[in-house]
């Protein structure tokens, strides 16, 4: 959507999704979202009084999502367990 396009980089802001219709990147990327939307911010909303508090809960929750949270299709591991072994073997 130009709109949106012209609206984030007048803003500075880099957009990380990829183009429109590519599931690869897209999927595992709305399945992030939804987990987060989920696991800290739903039933939680009015706990956030400004903008810069919620950007330090999503910042927290995405480190403790990528160092902590244990993930059964991971088997039992942490993202960056996974990304660190995969290094090793390259």
């Amino acid at each position: 959507m130009p709109q949106y396009h012209k609206i984030l980089k007048d803003k500075g802001i880099i957009q990380s999704m990829s183009r429109k219709g590519n599931c690869c990147d897209n999927g595992p990327m709305e399945s992030f979202f939804g987990k987060m939307k989920n696991e800290m911010f739903y039933g939680h909303e009015h706990e956030f009084k400004t903008l810069n508090e919620l950007k330090t809960s999503m910042e927290e929750y995405i480190d403790y999502y990528n160092k902590e949270r244990i993930q059964v299709k991971l088997k039992g591991r942490t993202p960056c367990e996974v990304r660190s072994s995969a290094l090793k073997l390259s």
